[in-house]
């Protein structure tokens, strides 16, 4: 899988994120995303998803296309030890 590397990341990049829905915790899907610059910190990046800003968290796995992102959501949701 491509997660992005944050220490190469910048404003314009377009990355997929698994997002949970914070109304339905049980409902997530791969969504299309874009690293901003971000709106109070002009030293700190931002993650621009469904018209809003969010941190980047170091725990945040960013991926550089939706293949990638797609694999990840399959595995964490789908893969239960099948061999």
């Amino acid at each position: 899988m491509s997660i992005l590397d944050l220490e190469n990341a910048k404003p314009g990049d377009e990355v997929y994120v698994i997002y949970r829905n914070p109304h339905v915790p049980s409902v997530a899907n791969v969504q299309a995303a874009e690293i901003v610059q971000h709106p109070k910190d002009p030293n700190a990046l931002a993650l621009f998803l469904n018209e809003t800003f969010h941190v980047i968290e170091d725990d945040d796995a960013l991926y550089t296309s939706s293949e990638s992102a797609q694999r990840a959501y399959d595995e964490h949701f789908y893969d239960f030890g099948e061999e």
